[in-house]
């Protein structure tokens, strides 16, 4: 799946109540936020992260915590702007996926910014400083959008900024607590012949103890 399809999955499984349309049309940041709320409330709010130095290509580990999303106020979603005589909204999910599939960086852009228009009118023509104004209004309106942080290489002292991608975190606690489950399911239906529904019905602390008895 892509990305932006696995962050609006995992919403759409920690918020049943909102209709997956309204998730979709979420500004960026708002659904950032989101996702950094389940993340910390499902599994605590440390983020295991990695990186490769480019200088040195060093393979760097460090700790973030999820909670720095917190710090910062959501996009207001009702947020309009004014760029080359025309009028814009905030980028969505559903925005940021159309646009995903252009290959030409130019393209993607132009699309992006269609999907955004909320006047009509005709074909929409923006100049580069049109389109530069129009990023730096959204990003200071949208600061979750993007979050960046700055990472320092021990081994040549380098630093560079990265883009702190809360999906791919929530994401790899998704991955490694299916595996977990699956492997639990294994080694339970090894020892006491039970199907994977079975397994699945016993509750966390009790499966625990079982496959603590199993010698899992």
């Amino acid at each position: 799946m892509h990305p932006i399809d696995r962050g609006l999955l995992i919403l759409n499984a920690a918020l049943p109540d909102v209709p997956f349309a309204s998730l979709a049309g979420w500004p960026f940041g708002l659904r950032n936020r989101a996702l950094a709320e389940w993340l910390c409330t499902s599994f605590g709010p440390r983020l295991d992260g990695r990186a490769t130095c480019a200088q040195c290509s060093a393979d760097l580990e460090f700790e973030l915590d999820a909670r720095v999303f917190f710090e910062t106020e959501p996009a207001d979603s009702d947020a309009r702007f004014e760029a080359g005589g025309h009028a814009f909204r905030l980028p969505s999910s559903r925005d940021l996926a159309r646009a995903a599939c252009s290959e030409d960086p130019r393209d993607a852009v132009t699309s992006l910014l269609e999907a955004c228009r909320i006047d009509e009118g005709d074909l929409l023509v923006l100049s580069e400083e049109d389109v530069e104004e129009l990023g730096e209004k959204m990003a200071l309106a949208d600061p979750l959008a993007e979050t960046r942080i700055t990472v320092s290489c021990p081994e040549c002292e380098a630093e560079w900024e990265e883009a702190l991608d809360v999906t791919a975190f929530a994401w790899a606690q998704v991955e490694s607590r299916a595996k977990r489950l699956l492997l639990d399911v294994h080694l339970l239906a090894t020892a006491y012949g039970w199907s994977e529904a079975d397994v699945l019905a016993v509750s966390e602390q009790r499966r625990a103890f079982y496959l603590e008895v199993a010698g899992g």
